[in-house]
């Protein structure tokens, strides 16, 4: 993308700080975010920063694409605050991309989740069933919905993306989440501080852990090409979180042993194994991950090197 204007949405997180950072090169950036979850600190200074909610009027929509990434991103921020989560996911998903129509905004990238697809140990592509076992994933459901909408009614292209469990390390863009950031990060932090990390269960849950810049990579390419419909990110591989500790302790030349906990997570809802299929979006755009899973934990532990 060049000589856009652009609104990411959430622009001052993990994720869209990551896009507005990247899109600054080339084009007018414009982000939007409360700081519930971002900080400005993540941005570029080319970018321009508007602190505020994706509930209110009068956003800055005059744009040629937007990012919607804004939400509460996790089980545990709903499930304290549903009708909050609830607003932000849904009613802030319906409000930004109502008022870049009216402003004449026709392409919008967002982000769903994944974690729909439930227990998945083979690659799994869009048309497999998907089902809302907590309130995040019922919001992310509905922002699907919401799109189907306003594809259908006004012809708007939306592209919404699934990611799979995004990481860049506390060296990057995930350092103010804190406890909310993906497990690679909060590893890396614990080994290399000499702390036990902390293991739900046996710790052989899997994911399919994907970086960050090629999760930008999958969005800016959704964009550029106005795609439709749903898209997995993700890499097809997956890996249990004791490899995760593993590689860490490796690449750190480090020994230290995790802390295996009962899950506080419920049963019912708790993802054990991810794994994406990401043909689909392969076939729209030629995306493909660049990142392999040791590359990406040598760039997290660089900070710490």
């Amino acid at each position: 993308m060049e000589d856009e204007r652009v609104l990411v949405t959430g622009g001052a997180g993990f994720i869209g700080s990551n896009i507005a950072d990247r899109l600054a090169r080339d084009n007018e950036v414009l982000v939007v975010d409360d700081r519930s979850l971002g900080t400005p600190e993540n941005l570029d200074k080319a970018v321009e920063f508007h602190e505020r909610s994706v509930l209110e009027e009068g956003l800055p929509t005059d744009v040629d694409v937007v990012f919607h990434l804004a939400a509460l991103s996790s089980y545990s921020m709903h499930e304290s605050a549903p009708q909050r989560g609830a607003r932000v996911n849904v009613e802030g998903f319906v409000n930004v991309v109502e008022q870049a129509r009216q402003d004449g905004c026709e392409t919008v990238v967002y982000a769903s989740t994944s974690s729909i697809y439930g227990d998945r140990t083979s690659p799994t592509p869009e048309r497999a069933s998907v089902q809302a076992n907590s309130a995040y994933e019922a919001s992310k459901l509905a922002r699907e919905r919401y799109a189907e909408y306003f594809r259908n009614h006004h012809g708007l292209s939306l592209a919404g993306l699934r990611p799979f469990s995004v990481y860049q390390g506390y060296g990057g863009g995930e350092a103010h989440k804190g406890e909310y950031a993906n497990v690679i990060a909060q590893f890396a932090e614990d080994i290399a501080n000499g702390e036990a990390p902390v293991l739900y269960g046996d710790g052989r849950q899997t994911r399919d852990f994907v970086h960050v810049s090629d999760v930008v990579d999958a969005a800016v390419r959704a964009a550029e090409d106005e795609l439709d419909g749903m898209y997995n990110v993700g890499t097809g591989e997956r890996r249990s979180f004791n490899t995760v500790i593993e590689s860490i302790n490796e690449t750190l030349g480090t020994d230290v042993d995790p802390e295996y906990v009962e899950n506080p997570i419920p049963e019912s809802v708790y993802v054990h194994d991810t794994c994406a299929d990401f043909s689909k979006l392969r076939e729209a755009t030629g995306w493909e991950p660049e990142i392999g899973f040791e590359e990406g934990i040598r760039r997290v532990c660089s900070a710490y090197q």
